[in-house]
C-alpha cells in the first residue's frame, strides 16, 4: 500500500487501492548530455498543473472520472544511475503487481529503462512505441552504459528484435540509425507510419510500453528542454498520435525531458502537464467509456 502524496497532479487524488493508474515520479537528470534541469520536471508538473482544467475538449473527458493516485516523486540517489534505476524498478513493480497501470513522469529518458524492465517480466512479449527527437541507441556515452543516450539501446538488449518502434526521430550519430535499421523499426521525422504500427500491435494483440521524450515537440512549442532539436511535431500532432498509441493494449508509459528551468515563460511546463493530462485520458478511455454507458 502507498501513501498518498502532499501535492497531487491535478485531479489525480483517488485513493490507491481504487485507483486504475498510478503516477510516480523519478526526478532524475544525472547523465543529461547537455543542459540539466529535467530533475525539476515531475514536481513541476504536478504543481503546476493546477493551471488547468481538469476537462479536456479534445477527448470530452475530464480528470475527476479517472481514478487516478500519485504516489509522488521518488527519492533517488543522484551518485549511482544503477541505484536510482533500481529504486524505479522497484516503485514500477509494486505498481504492477498490484493490477494498476504505472505512470512515469521524468526526469531524465534514461528512467524508462526502469520501468520497462519491471513490465518485461510481467509482459514477455511487451513492445515498445517511443516518441523521440533522439534515437538513444548508443552503445555508450563517453564510456557510460547507462545515458539517456544510451536508453533505448538498453530497452533493445531486454526486448530483442523489432519491437521498439520510434517516431519523430531526428537526430543521432550515424551509427544510431544503422543500428535502427537492422534492429529497430525506425520512423523519421513524424508520425507517418504509426497507423500502420498501431494495426499491427492491435492485430496480434501485444503489450505495448509508450514512452514519450517531450523533445519530439519542435523547441518553437517545448523549448524548456535538456537537448532542444528544431524540426518536431506540433501539440496537437503530438496530442492526435498519443490518442492513436492508446487504442493498443498499453499497459505502462512514462513522459519526460522536461527541464522548466529551460524556459522561465513556463510554456513548457504548461505543454508537459497538458500532454499528461490528455495522457491520462487517452488511456483511461475504454474505463470511462464503460462506467457512462447504459
Amino acid at each position: 500500500m502507498l501513501a498518498p502524496n502532499v501535492e497531487t497532479f491535478l485531479g489525480c487524488d483517488c485513493a490507491y487501492e481504487d485507483a486504475r493508474i498510478v503516477l510516480y515520479g523519478a526526478p532524475f537528470d544525472s547523465t543529461t548530455s547537455f543542459r540539466p534541469g529535467a530533475r525539476f520536471g515531475s514536481s513541476a508538473m504536478r504543481h503546476e498543473s493546477f493551471g488547468l482544467e481538469t476537462y479536456s475538449p479534445y477527448q470530452n473527458a475530464d480528470l475527476t472520472d479517472c481514478a487516478v493516485f500519485d504516489s509522488g516523486d521518488l527519492e533517488l540517489c543522484f551518485g549511482s544511475a544503477k541505484d536510482a534505476l533500481a529504486s524505479i524498478q522497484d516503485r514500477a513493480e509494486t505498481i504492477l503487481n498490484d493490477g494498476k497501470f504505472p505512470l512515469l513522469l521524468g526526469g531524465e529518458h534514461l528512467v524508462t529503462l526502469a520501468a520497462v524492465s519491471a513490465a518485461i517480466k510481467r509482459y514477455p512479449d511487451l513492445q515498445i512505441i517511443h516518441f523521440d527527437a533522439h534515437a538513444d541507441l548508443r552503445d555508450d556515452y563517453l564510456g557510460a552504459k547507462l545515458s539517456h543516450a544510451c536508453v533505448l539501446r538498453r530497452c533493445y538488449e531486454l526486448l530483442g528484435e523489432g519491437k521498439i518502434h520510434q517516431f519523430c526521430i531526428r537526430s543521432g550519430d550515424r551509427s544510431e540509425f544503422a543500428f535502427a535499421k537492422a534492429h529497430t523499426r525506425m520512423h523519421l521525422f513524424n508520425f507517418d507510419g504509426l497507423l500502420e504500427t498501431v494495426s499491427y500491435l492491435k492485430a496480434h494483440k501485444l503489450p505495448v510500453y509508450f514512452t514519450i521524450d517531450l523533445d519530439c515537440l519542435d523547441p518553437s512549442a517545448f523549448p524548456g528542454t535538456g537537448t532542444p532539436e528544431a524540426g518536431g511535431v506540433s501539440f496537437l500532432q503530438l496530442l492526435d498520435a498519443i490518442q492513436t498509441v492508446c487504442t493498443t493494449n498499453v499497459i505502462g508509459a512514462d513522459v519526460n525531458e522536461l527541464a522548466p528551468s529551460l524556459d522561465t515563460s513556463g510554456v513548457s511546463t504548461a505543454t508537459a502537464c497538458k500532454v499528461v493530462r490528455e495522457l491520462i485520458l487517452a488511456i483511461d478511455k475504454p474505463h470511462l467509456r464503460k462506467e457512462i454507458s447504459p
